[in-house]
């Protein structure tokens, strides 16, 4: 990621938040308006524009037609709060558990790991991993901040007695993908009942009814918190849509870790019930892929036959046939608030964030047809 050239707005947002930490811009007085940012960093307004824009997308501004841009009280204050705290940290780490190194590859924590690398960066600050063996053991000091991923292989968790001995040692601790909230660490998360809810939502849009969901554990009720959040926002979009819940739709496939495997099984185990669906949510994009390959191989046409959707954006996604539909779980911004809380905002056990994916679609899911097609198994 060395050499990776920043855009000007993006050095006008940088810019900017320097001044708000440093106290040079505050709550009762005007930012400069897109006119003047354009002649200050000799830029064009569209750039300008959009600088603000992003700082607005962030919470950061709030902007008022015909008044201008303000910066946020509860912003001032967090800023002069984290110009104190980050003083105190010497450097943040991200600590995983050595046993699901591999899993890492993934875009999810590439894209995570390099948020928080930019906002480290950003702010002088060193940043590190750091993989716990079975012992658990964490870095030393007094003055480090710790982004906590705490999942380990099989689907589990770290023990919560470990996470409480933690807390009450007084470590600077911000769990991401995870959260506890009766321990009341800081968390930042990225919102799967929202992915969920986007993801059935696009193909009842498309006049889907029957939509079948693949998830990962080993039963419906029996499944980590992502999984079980998408679930409840599959759920919720088809009780929005006065479509009737049929358990019957949903295939729970027990495994290690996400694979085309199961996703081939998942689509083989719906399209072989009597009533087939028209549109499948397949909860991450492995498994979508799998689906679209074990469809191809039944004579179905994707999405003519079926819709398929997928869920985390990998790479491969937009260059499958057809390109996947599929839920961008915005990590890169998952781990920008994770170093944020660390570095800026006052120390609260309250304090969380919920990052909202986006919906990216593409050539997998289509318009449900009037009539199903023949089929036989």
């Amino acid at each position: 990621m060395r050499g990776k050239r920043k855009h000007v707005y993006q050095h006008i947002i940088e810019d900017l938040k320097r001044q708000i930490a440093e106290g040079k811009i505050r709550h009762d007085e005007p930012l400069p308006t897109q006119i003047e940012l354009a002649r200050m960093y000799n830029t064009s307004e569209i750039t300008s524009r959009r600088a603000l824009a992003e700082l607005a997308n962030e919470g950061i501004i709030s902007r008022t037609r015909g008044k201008g841009s303000f910066l946020k009280q509860e912003t001032e204050r967090t800023a002069f709060n984290g110009l104190q705290q980050r003083a105190e940290l010497s450097q943040i780490y991200f600590v995983y558990n050595n046993e699901i190194a591999s899993a890492y590859h993934h875009r999810f924590f590439s894209d995570l790991l390099t948020g928080i690398k930019e906002e480290c960066e950003l702010h002088g600050i060193p940043f590190y991993i750091w993989g716990m063996d079975d012992e658990f053991q964490m870095p030393e000091g007094d003055d480090i901040g710790i982004i906590l991923h705490p999942h380990l292989k099989n689907g589990n968790e770290m023990p919560l007695d470990l996470l409480r001995q933690w807390k009450e040692e007084g470590k600077r601790l911000v769990t991401v993908h995870f959260y506890y909230p009766h321990l009341q660490i800081p968390y930042v998360i990225v919102d799967n009942f929202v992915g969920g809810y986007l993801a059935t939502e696009h193909l009842l849009s498309l006049g889907h009814e029957r939509i079948g969901i693949i998830l990962t554990g080993k039963s419906p009720v029996e499944m980590n918190q992502e999984f079980a959040l998408r679930l409840q926002g599959y759920k919720l979009a088809l009780t929005q849509h006065r479509v009737a819940f049929d358990l019957e739709l949903v295939c729970v496939l027990d495994g290690e870790r996400e694979s085309e495997q199961m996703g081939a099984e998942g689509l083989n185990r719906l399209m072989s019930l009597e009533q087939r669906p028209t549109a499948i949510f397949a909860t991450s994009d492995s498994k979508a892929i799998g689906a679209i390959k074990a469809a191809g191989k039944r004579g179905l046409l994707v999405p003519d036959d079926v819709s398929i959707i997928g869920y985390d954006d990998i790479l491969v996604s937009q260059f499958t046939i057809p390109s996947l539909t599929t839920i961008n779980q915005n990590t890169l911004l998952l781990g920008k608030r994770a170093a944020q809380i660390l570095l800026f905002e006052r120390k609260s056990e309250q304090m969380r964030d919920e990052i909202v994916p986006q919906l990216i679609i593409r050539s997998s899911t289509g318009e449900a047809k009037t009539a199903s097609p023949e089929y036989s198994t």
